[in-house]
């Protein structure tokens, strides 16, 4: 039956929401019957793809359809391809309306559930071989849209060759189009409910994107890169996390260095300069600030728009599979920053992507940031939940990172973050919890810690939200548990900070910054975090933010430095402030590396340097980071001269004593408890000369005796200095 000239001109105009319906093969009373759209041919041959001729095809509408009677039997039909031709040219088109649907009922099911954990395979672009053709599958939720459209370079981007197939109650739209090859640019055009044709729409699976200030996706290849990790990743599988040395190096992977030209370092180069440094450094992970596709660069990959894709700005998503795998075989670990809790609203993203708060929340006081505004995930609809707990997946999977730092969970938690009255919407039971963010990451740990043994999930949540790091088991006693494997410790960061940036004079009167944090110091599994907030927006370098003159300065950095690896809980440092950097940290320009050429900033790096192996090489520094029984003060109560002394320990190790000085004054014939008589030999002198320092100590060793008060010894503790010891 011939269609209406209105069905057939919606579908050249690209308004036809069933383009399946009338293009290509169908069986029908009279045989089998072929329609195709080819624009610009003025003749057309159908034949199987094994080059079988089928029959001509006659021209119905100057546009380019065709259509015709062609040979064959059976149902379904075969898919087929067209020989074209016009002016004397010629070319070949595989009909990809010719090819049933991709997609089946298992991943219907699943992803209505919101249970399908490979939705990675699924949706986005995919290199397959289907029905005895090569081609790329494209699909994407788009559930609210009346039509979709599949636009690109390889159809002139003109959203009525390619519209695509809806499938059922899902709400996918796909189709498979044969004999395009991986590096092709695409978008959506995405035509809403209402009949208005939306701004083109990047792949919210897209696993690649242009380079910013361009926004199409672009189709990849299947992976290609050979792993070469498999000891490292069997480590930290059989690994308790809380137990090991973690010493991070936070990155910026946009600013670390820039090439010769100023532009931005690829991966691979970054793997042949930073993975070294990071090594003789003797951190254990390098930590990137979000690697996946954002628009704007001073948001530093914190407004992503593509979730999928590895940024364009470092080259290649092989690249960046290159370098974690590299960094492996070194024995360093890769944390990616990764944002769930905001998206921005360009265009070409996911805000009110099929014409509808299709991810984010209709109503401003649930769906957006007054922050940095940004919309918000609507973290309670199963498909949103599914989309972001897959994309945790992705990058364990695909590019086997060893951790996931999960940027504000704060503001996830609660409905009234940044809010005041009246622009906010409490929960069912009049609270401000966020029980449907509470929810997505429950499930997002679950699935990770389930999924890939030895794979770590770090949130930033600067609230006292009890239970970030306990289980997320299923029932109603933990409902509260978020299940992440460490958290940062806001209050050290903030408490340590204040006070280091006090003149010493006063430091006792604020005694109890340094010493308050050991009352909650186990309440989690925490990581201690320098980063790139506590250098930006005005807040200057960390040497700045110490008291004093240059020297003191840097005496007040180093002695900061050691009492914090001397501290429990795992270490993160941002990028420069190893070497002290002086100016405030900027995404726009390289580190100031020629600083290393001067013997203040080159001793700071190498007490970093030096702490770091310490830190690694004594389990009493490191194996009970996360539990109580690994610390004991020594000295709590000596606010007068600002001194500070501890212990750490564990099980079968040597215990190491930590003793801090945060006043200029030389203090000599110090009396410092020990837990045993004996020689002990200096581990780290924040005040040595090599380091910069004033040279001040105790000749590399101490002697404790028993003196009536239990063993002790007599010590000089250098000016502005941290100390540490461990016996012989």
């Amino acid at each position: 039956m011939k269609p209406p000239k209105s069905a057939i001109d919606a579908l050249l105009e690209g308004r036809h929401a069933d383009p399946f319906a009338l293009l290509g093969v169908h069986q029908g009373p009279g045989g089998r019957f072929a329609r195709v759209l080819l624009p610009g041919a003025e003749g057309a041959e159908a034949f199987t793809l094994a080059g079988e001729a089928l029959g001509a095809l006659i021209q119905t509408d100057p546009r380019g359809l065709f259509e015709g009677g062609i040979a064959g039997t059976g149902d379904p039909p075969h898919p087929v391809k067209y020989h074209a031709t016009a002016g004397g040219s010629e070319w070949w088109v595989t009909d990809p309306y010719s090819f049933g649907p991709v997609l089946g009922p298992t991943d219907d099911y699943l992803i209505g559930e919101g249970s399908h954990y490979r939705l990675f395979d699924k949706l986005g672009a995919h290199c397959i071989s289907h029905e005895g053709a090569d081609g790329v599958h494209f699909a994407v939720w788009a559930p609210n849209a009346r039509l979709v459209g599949l636009v690109g370079d390889f159809n002139d981007w003109d959203g009525a060759r390619h519209p695509m197939r809806r499938r059922g109650d899902t709400g996918i739209w796909e189709i498979f189009l044969p004999d395009i090859a991986p590096g092709r640019a695409y978008k959506y055009r995405i035509t809403a409910a209402d009949g208005m044709v939306l701004p083109l729409k990047a792949d919210p699976f897209a696993l690649a994107s242009e380079l910013r200030p361009a926004t199409a996706s672009i189709i990849t290849a299947p992976p290609q890169h050979q792993w070469g990790d498999d000891a490292h990743r069997a480590f930290w599988a059989s690994a308790d996390p809380r137990r090991q040395a973690i010493a991070i190096y936070e990155v910026h992977p946009g600013s670390w260095r820039r090439d010769e030209h100023g532009w931005f370092q690829s991966w691979d180069a970054m793997a042949e300069t930073l993975i070294p440094y990071v090594v003789d450094m003797g951190f254990t992970h390098i930590e990137f600030m979000p690697v996946s596709e954002h628009p704007y660069d001073p948001s530093w990959g914190y407004q992503t728009t593509g979730l999928y894709a590895p940024s364009a700005r470092f080259g290649d998503v092989e690249g960046f599979a290159r370098l974690v795998d590299g960094a492996h075989r070194a024995g360093v670990g890769i944390i990616i920053d990764w944002v769930p809790a905001h998206f921005p609203t360009d265009e070409h993203g996911l805000a009110r992507f099929d014409g509808t708060a299709l991810y984010e929340h209709e109503d401003p006081r649930l769906g957006f940031h007054p922050d940095w505004n940004t919309a918000i995930y609507n973290f309670g609809r199963r498909e949103v939940a599914s989309f972001l707990v897959n994309n945790a997946l992705f990058w364990a999977e695909r590019y086997h990172v060893d951790a996931l730092r999960v940027d504000a969970v704060a503001s996830m938690l609660y409905r009234d973050y940044s809010r005041e009255a009246g622009e906010w919407i409490p929960n069912e039971q009049g609270g401000r919890e966020n029980w449907e963010a509470v929810g997505f990451l429950r499930a997002m740990n679950r699935a990770i810690y389930a999924g890939h043994p030895g794979l770590i999930t770090i949130a930033e949540e600067s609230t006292s939200w009890p239970g970030v790091t306990l289980p997320a088991y299923d029932g109603a006693s933990n409902a509260a548990n978020l299940g992440f494997g460490f958290k940062w410790n806001m209050g050290f960061m903030h408490d340590t900070l204040e006070y280091m940036a006090r003149d010493p004079i006063h430091r006792r009167w604020h005694h109890n910054a340094i010493t308050f944090g050991l009352t909650y110091a186990f309440a989690e599994n925490f990581v201690l975090p320098l980063s790139h907030d506590e250098v930006v927006h005005g807040k200057g370098s960390l040497l700045n933010k110490m008291a004093g003159d240059d020297w003191q300065k840097f005496a007040n950095l180093r002695a900061y430095y050691a009492m914090m690896w001397g501290y429990p809980g795992k270490k993160l440092l941002f990028m420069g402030q190893e070497f002290a950097q002086s100016r405030e940290w900027s995404e726009e320009r390289s580190l100031d590396w020629h600083l290393m050429d001067q013997s203040a900033h080159a001793g700071v790096a190498a007490l970093v340097r030096d702490l770091n192996h310490a830190y690694r090489g004594h389990a009493a520094l490191h194996a009970r980071d996360c539990e109580g029984e690994g610390f004991g003060w020594l000295i709590v109560d000596d606010a007068a001269n600002s001194v500070f002394a501890w212990t750490r320990k564990a099980p079968g190790a040597a215990p190491v004593v930590v003793i801090a000085n945060l006043t200029p004054a030389l203090l000599t014939n110090y009396r410092l408890p020990l837990p045993q008589g004996g020689r002990w030999r200096e581990l780290i002198n924040s005040d040595a000369a090599v380091y910069g320092g004033s040279g001040r100590g105790n000749l590399g060793a101490i002697h404790a005796a028993d003196d009536g008060g239990g063993n002790a010894a007599r010590i000089t503790l250098p000016p502005l200095a941290t100390l540490m010891f461990t016996p012989d």
